[in-house]
């Protein structure tokens, strides 16, 4: 049984960890995806403490900045959970969502399947589209030093996993190689519902980036 005073706990251990994190990948973006999984868990029939702790340890130690290591974020996890006497199947749960969640290219094959990963998967992919997914996805782009838009670049959208993971291409190309295709890859009703809202701020944020790129006044 988890009682809450491990999820006070667990948001403590996880602000430590993320205190100088990239700004689309820090605390706040864990608070928001956290929100995301509690408001998405109320119209289903899960464990809420599974999509509590999984949310809030689902990118403790992002590939991304650990040289592409997938290894590192369940494994701190893990050593986290146990050193709290979290029981086992529990924790297996947690790190089964945390190896699963994200979306890599999109192109990979998931061996897991659990109503608490479709619920934290959701929550985290919504946190990647409508305006907070823009001002992520720019954000990221410059702490990579990547050019906002190149007419000369084409989006490549069959991207392999290695690919996605080590691409170098304008900001403006993540839209069309990950944030525009999250709509179609939610799993819960309530993950559809709010996707598709944010999905359109996205079509319509683009629509005015190319007019004012082309100079229309």
């Amino acid at each position: 049984m988890i009682h809450q005073d491990i999820i006070n706990k667990t948001i403590l251990f996880v602000k430590g960890k993320l205190e100088n994190a990239e700004g689309g990948h820090d605390w706040f973006h864990i608070e928001r995806v956290f929100k995301n999984a509690v408001s998405i868990a109320n119209n289903e029939v899960c464990d809420i403490n599974v999509v509590k702790l999984g949310a809030l340890l689902h990118d403790i130690a992002d590939s991304k900045f650990h040289d592409g290591d997938e290894t590192i974020g369940p494994k701190t996890a893990r050593e986290y959970l146990e050193s709290e006497k979290v029981d086992a199947d529990t924790i297996q749960h947690i790190i089964n969502i945390i190896e699963n969640v994200s979306f890599k290219g999109g192109k990979t094959e998931t061996k897991f399947s659990s109503i608490e990963l479709d619920i934290v998967q959701d929550a985290d992919r919504l946190d990647a589209i409508g305006a907070i997914g823009i001002a992520r996805t720019f954000n990221y782009g410059g702490f990579k030093n990547r050019t906002l838009y190149n007419p000369n670049i084409a989006p490549n959208l069959n991207l392999t996993k290695e690919e996605y993971k080590n691409s170098e291409a304008p900001t403006l190309n993540h839209f069309y190689e990950k944030l525009l295709l999250l709509k179609d890859k939610m799993n819960t009703k309530t993950g559809i519902q709010i996707a598709q809202k944010r999905h359109q701020f996205m079509i319509s944020f683009l629509s005015q980036f190319y007019a004012e790129w082309d100079g229309e006044l």
